[in-house]
């Protein structure tokens, strides 16, 4: 900074006598060519980027696709399903620090080819456990099986079954039994995924900095808005990836699918979910492959080389934090002097708590920091379970589900990003304007959010869950509530799950329990008669049929889920709206030199405090309103069959909601922090362009240095041009 002072004063004292239009001509056209060269290159680098953002979203979205499928695959419950999401997070944690810290000073395109490789390892680990663990079993009556033989659900002696499919029935229970002794293969999904987050790492803290670094600066909001942009497609191939993988059997390939007695619309219908792993990972390896031959550094653009701050930046720096600024410089001036690569990193590690100190003493920082954390997890555990809620709200598929959500509401938030970027860049907007245009997306699209309250579907009628025999709703003891009159003469068990729906609309948890003493058909055609208790409902004196599968949700439902999807759409569109705005608030309000750190220490913070615990505390919220587990084959409870819809919204909608308010809140402070710190002059002037309000002490302070003289001297309006 001294030098740069020195220079600007010579340059000042000698504009009398200097041929100053002389060398400024004279340099115009090598400083045409090297904004090309430089604007080739980032813009290289800018498609490479964007691949291995479109790799990773795509990988991490499928994963939110297959939660249903890796929840009934593997019996567990939803809470458990949240850790394996989080584990993504903590392989981030093990690393983040380390990266974006030292990872700024080495070759952060090498690194980041890197952890494109360690990103795919991990997706193939995913979908390891398919190729190792037994084929996939679901409850059926034996009737069902393709047998040839009528045989009565309602099992009054044993010796009405045949003694070949008793026989048969308990060899494969003990055989499973053994199998799930040995192992819990859903482990090896959660190593993968832990190991995908170590992976995916570097991605965005080196890369968004290296296209700050290089790009210029009134281009730097459009390029991270492209790159987020294009990452948003991502998402849109790889849910309408598990749409389609959920079509498919799960074990496609290894057995007869003639021999499947379920489609892909019975709630014990498992996707080929492992097939989608195998491509993302092939995607990852050639998403790495260009960054192995990009260039440590990019020529910079001739506006950036006369200040190693932006003006806006300019702005933060203020006079009590100058010397240890110039402190910073020196320490790298030495370390790039020296002929090992030690003192370049002692200089690094003995700079690491100053510049921690120094980022934690930035008021907008750390407040953006609190309400970007509480905002991710809103939209971290919304995500998470959309799929799932659309499915148990609104009788969906999970196929239909994921094609919903990578072809409509995906392409909303795309647009939504990149809408931001655009109007940052169109209309000029400061860092004050980010701040107002992010608080005023957040808080429209939260209140858009309410409606989606009115918005849901009544609990199906299942006998002995939502109403009782007789039509009433369901008494509290769940157990006893299972067992009727009608099927008293029935030996049944409350644990099975084979749903069938009776000519009343009614669905029954099993034919058992629905009393149907005759059968008819196979496999997904059988239907069953005599049903004693289906005849409760309307005519207690007759009996009546039902058919193999549950009912469907009520008449209104189909156009609920159309609202549902009109708001959410626009919900999607308006809270995205405020992403790129955020994160040129982020990057625009902290040193230059600490814009790495600055970035890990913030994908760090939304890795430990919400991508991990809100998958687990949503999954956990949304496991007390399940009304019937489903249970394992050798004892304990296994995944949850129904959930109670009135509270399953009330739960999901409303943790949402409330988590995005508080958030609100801090945005509100940030807000007031940025305005307090900037002076009445300056919003003035930032409203017409002259100059934009990013936070100081004073006044005086926007002129004490000569640099920043020089900057609005040469370039006016800079400060508004993101």
């Amino acid at each position: 900074m001294e030098t740069s002072s020195k220079e600007n004063t010579h340059f000042f004292s000698n504009t009398t006598i200097l041929p100053v239009d002389r060398s400024s001509f004279k340099s115009e056209s090598s400083a045409s060519k090297e904004k090309q060269s430089c604007c080739g290159s980032i813009k290289i680098f800018l498609g490479a980027l964007s691949f291995v953002y479109f790799a990773k979203a795509l990988s991490g979205s499928y994963l939110k696709s297959t939660i249903t499928q890796i929840e009934r695959r593997f019996d567990i419950p939803s809470s458990l399903v949240g850790v394996i999401d989080g584990s993504f997070e903590i392989g981030n944690l093990l690393v983040i620090i380390l990266v974006s810290y030292f990872g700024a000073k080495l070759h952060r395109p090498r690194i980041i080819g890197a952890g494109c490789l360690i990103m795919s390892a991990g997706t193939f680990l995913i979908a390891m456990p398919q190729f190792f663990m037994g084929r996939y079993r679901y409850e059926r009556f034996p009737s069902t099986i393709n047998s040839t033989g009528s045989i009565s659900p309602c099992l009054q002696d044993k010796s009405q079954t045949p003694l070949s499919a008793l026989e048969k029935s308990h060899t494969k229970i003990n055989a499973g039994c053994e199998k799930e002794a040995g192992s819990s293969m859903w482990i090896y999904v959660l190593l993968g995924n832990l190991l995908r987050g170590i992976g995916e790492t570097p991605i965005q803290p080196l890369g968004i900095t290296y296209i700050d670094d290089y790009a210029i600066e009134e281009n730097a909001a459009l390029y991270i808005g492209c790159v987020q942009t294009v990452a948003i497609i991502g998402p849109i191939f790889g849910f309408l990836l598990g749409s389609l993988c959920a079509k498919l059997y799960v074990d496609i390939g290894f057995v007869d699918l003639e021999s499947i007695t379920i489609t892909h619309k019975d709630v014990q219908w498992v996707g080929a979910w492992w097939l989608g792993y195998l491509i993302a990972g092939a995607i990852s390896i050639l998403a790495g492959i260009p960054f192995w031959f990009l260039p440590k550094h990019l020529p910079k653009p001739e506006s950036r080389k006369d200040s190693s701050t932006s003006s806006e930046q300019s702005k933060f720096i203020t006079e009590d934090t100058k010397e240890q600024h110039k402190s910073y410089q020196q320490q790298v001036k030495i370390a790039e002097m020296a002929k090992g690569k030690s003192l370049e990193f002692l200089s690094s590690l003995l700079n690491f708590l100053p510049s921690l100190k120094n980022l934690f003493g930035n008021p907008v920082y750390i407040l953006y920091l609190c309400a970007s954390i509480i905002q991710f997890n809103s939209l971290i555990g919304m995500v998470t379970y959309k799929p799932k809620y659309i499915e148990q709200q609104y009788g969906q598929t999970s196929s239909k589900t994921n094609f919903v959500i990578g072809l409509i509401n995906i392409p909303a938030v795309a647009f939504g990003i990149f809408s931001g970027g655009l109007i940052m860049k169109k209309f000029r907007i400061n860092v004050l304007g980010a701040a107002k245009l992010s608080l005023g997306s957040s808080f429209f699209g939260y209140l858009l959010l309410l409606s989606l309250f009115a918005m849901g579907c009544e609990n199906s009628d299942v006998a002995g869950v939502t109403v009782s025999y007789h039509g009433t709703k369901r008494t509290t003891n769940y157990e006893q509530a299972l067992f009727s009159e009608c099927n008293s003469g029935c030996l049944c068990s409350k644990n099975d799950w084979d749903p069938i729906c009776g000519e009343n609309g009614v669905t029954y948890i099993s034919a058992c329990l629905a009393g149907c003493h005759a059968s008819n058909g196979s496999g997904k055609n059988t239907v069953f008669f005599n049903c004693s208790c289906v005849g409760t409902l309307e005519s207690p004196s007759r009996s009546s049929s039902a058919v193999v599968g549950p009912c469907q949700k009520g008449n209104e439902c189909p156009k609920m889920f159309l609202y549902f999807l009109v708001v959410s759409v626009i919900t999607s569109y308006t809270l995205s709206v405020g992403g790129t705005p955020g994160y040129i608030l982020l990057l625009r309000c902290i040193k230059p030199h600490l814009k790495s750190f600055a970035l890990g220490i913030y994908t760090l913070a939304i890795r430990v405090l919400a991508g991990i615990p809100a998958p687990v505390y949503f999954g956990v919220a949304i496991d007390t309103t399940c009304l019937k587990w489903g249970s394992k084959r050798c004892g304990g409870r296994g995944a949850c069959r129904l959930y109670d819809s009135s509270a399953l919204r009330y739960v999901y909608l409303g943790l949402t909601l409330v988590l995005g308010t508080v958030s609100i809140f801090f945005s509100v402070a940030v807000l007031w922090v940025l305005r307090k710190s900037s002076s009445p002059q300056d919003e003035t002037l930032s409203a017409n362009g002259e100059r934009g309000a990013c936070g100081t002490k004073s006044r005086k302070d926007n002129f004490v240095n000569s640099d920043h003289l020089i900057q609005t001297t040469y370039w006016p309006e800079k400060e508004t041009r993101l």
